[in-house]
């Protein structure tokens, strides 16, 4: 009788012990690949250039969780962008640039604080064409769809076809330069709504049928030249998919309104993006994607559209080739590069791209 009470006695002492169970994960995806482009400069000269990180940013990242017991578990992320044609680091050199976060993760949903995706960038990756790849897709028009804010608190869960995403950044991470020195925005005495960001959004998806909206909002930053905390940057997204057969349909709208760095008496800025796309699984290891989009700037005639073609090839479940050809019209001296806004094309020029692009995620 005594033996079975001290069994009883040691069983309630490990209980904790062998319940606290962890796992740490090594990832990573290395992309990189060859492109050419027209009117790649001022001049108007071609490129031709090797680029790392164009269908997948390139990173390695430590992912882990450790089960705490009664369903209870932590987890955290150290995620490290780089450029695998120079090893050089990304996101402007931090060591974890592409996410570094810990929290607690339950069955009502994961809480999380530290650097982490915006709610644009959690929810729309599954209904962009190109799955936001860093050229050639929306991402080149607006790139804060795969924003990243510093200083945030963030909440998720799903709940059968539901997933629930809100965020809120103290301070998002606007550089800063004073005195010839760069740092990173902080949190502000006084000033609460300095370099602040927020949002959240919904997602619904049960069978071939997937959609989303999302809301955005950033602040101006004080310290940062031409900007102040009262000013506000606002973006609404909304989109869906639908498969059947071989086939999937993307379609998506993004709204913006906002005054960030506007200067003094000039009219906000306010556009509108539209993106339609079909993919299309012709064998098991090969897939096609035709994408198209088009910026309306209410502002002005600078209404750029772009086209996108792309060939995937599966050579292993971890490794896969791409060939993506790009086509951008610029309006009224827009500047759309298929590389983003502004990326040193001529206003008005248009530019032609071609890309042949291997990816390993590991």
């Amino acid at each position: 009788m005594k033996s079975r009470y001290y069994a009883a006695v040691l069983l309630s002492m490990t209980a904790p012990f062998a319940a606290a169970q962890s796992s740490v994960t090594l990832y990573g995806v290395a992309d990189i690949g060859l492109e050419y482009l027209s009117h790649a400069n001022a001049t108007g000269d071609k490129l031709f250039r090797m680029a790392s990180g164009n269908v997948s940013g390139s990173r390695w990242g430590l992912r882990g969780v450790e089960d705490l017991g009664s369903g209870m578990k932590a987890v955290y992320a150290l995620e490290s962008g780089f450029d695998l044609d120079s090893g050089v680091s990304s996101q402007g050199g931090r060591l974890f640039g592409r996410q570094a976060f810990v929290g607690l993760d339950h069955k009502w949903g994961r809480v999380t604080l530290g650097r982490q995706q915006n709610a644009l960038f959690d929810l729309l990756i599954n209904y962009e064409p190109m799955v936001l790849a860093a050229r050639y897709s929306a991402l080149s028009i607006d790139s804060n769809l795969a924003g990243r804010y510093d200083n945030t608190g963030k909440y998720s869960g799903k709940f059968g076809p539901v997933t629930a995403t809100a965020l809120y950044s103290f301070a998002r991470g606007s550089s800063i330069t004073s005195g010839g020195t760069t740092s990173l925005g902080t949190e502000v005495p006084g000033d609460v709504r300095s370099d602040r960001a927020f949002g959240g959004g919904l997602e619904y998806s049960v069978g071939n049928f997937g959609a989303t909206v999302i809301y955005d909002q950033q602040q101006g930053t004080r310290g940062v030249t031409g900007q102040n905390s009262g000013q506000t940057d606002r973006r609404i997204a909304a989109a869906a998919n639908f498969s059947f057969g071989s086939s999937t349909v993307l379609a998506g709208y993004r709204w913006f309104n906002g005054d960030i760095g506007v200067a003094p008496g000039q009219p906000q800025r306010r556009n509108d993006l539209y993106w339609l796309g079909y993919r299309f699984q012709a064998t098991p290891a090969l897939t096609f994607t035709g994408a198209g989009y088009y910026l309306n700037n209410r502002r002005n005639g600078q209404d750029p559209w772009m086209l996108v073609a792309s060939a995937n090839y599966a050579l292993s479940k971890r490794t896969d080739a791409f060939l993506n050809v790009g086509y951008v019209r610029n309006k009224d001296n827009s500047n759309l590069g298929l590389n983003g806004v502004g990326s040193t094309i001529t206003p008005g020029e248009n530019q032609t791209g071609v890309m042949v692009n291997i990816r390993h995620k590991f």
